[in-house]
């Protein structure tokens, strides 16, 4: 496993160098195989991201769009990463209908995860039992240390099978569903996006600590990974 830190004075910064590093993945795969996969995060700091992809001269042509995870609210709530991510780049760049691969939210959260999972599937052109690997998947991190919405002590972490699953998240008392680990380790190039005082500890115990997945879910790697992060999520790494 290949594993790279790039620092950056603040959160912007961050954030426009991960996007600008999206593009040049996203080009390069399309190059290869004529079309391109990308999964992002929802969060504040990838806002700002989009933002800025938003403004720039990229090709989307080939291009498919999916989320890392998502909270079971209708997709206009101010809690719907796909809304977040609608309003700050979907709604200014050339993607059309067929290339954004939303999960369903509308559905119940078990079958919602079966339908996601279902659409990567045709989407990938998966065998049974064969898992998708996303060009590019942009990760978050949480305090806690989690990422998508595998929380630490998630029997899911477990799961190295499956493509997708819902997922109850007891601390915000809210159905999600997210992207499994399996999926997760597949991806040819990860691009973590961690900005934020709040994510010191938990970036160290992810990038120090013992390896323990299972309690320290962003230590769940595939194998190549870039961590974006700023001057205070990294003011804990020596």
């Amino acid at each position: 496993m290949s594993v790279h830190i790039r620092r950056f004075p603040g959160p912007a910064e961050a954030a426009d160098a991960c996007g600008a590093a999206i593009f040049d993945l996203l080009a390069a795969a399309r190059k290869d195989r004529g079309s391109a996969s990308l999964a992002v995060s929802g969060g504040s700091t990838p806002r700002i991201m989009f933002e800025w992809m938003a403004k720039q001269p990229f090709d989307w042509n080939g291009i498919d769009l999916f989320w890392v995870d998502e909270r079971c609210v209708p997709t206009d709530d101010s809690q719907s990463n796909y809304r977040m991510t609608r309003e700050s780049l979907l709604d200014h760049v050339p993607l059309a209908p067929v290339q954004i691969h939303r999960i369903r939210t509308e559905l119940i959260p078990d079958e919602a995860a079966i339908a996601y999972a279902d659409d990567i599937s045709r989407t990938f052109r998966l065998r049974p039992g064969e898992l998708p690997a996303f060009d590019v998947l942009q990760r978050g991190m949480g305090p806690d240390a989690h990422t998508a919405s595998l929380f630490p002590g998630e029997p899911l972490i477990e799961n190295q099978t499956g493509i997708a699953a819902a997922v109850w998240v007891g601390k915000f008392k809210q159905h999600r569903v997210t992207l499994l680990p399996g999926v997760l380790e597949k991806a040819r190039h990860t691009l973590c996006l961690v900005t934020g005082a709040d994510k010191a500890e938990g970036l160290e115990r992810v990038l120090r600590g013992p390896r323990d997945t299972l309690h320290v879910p962003s230590q769940i790697a595939s194998p190549e990974m870039t961590w974006f992060i700023d001057e205070a999520a990294g003011a804990s790494l020596k």
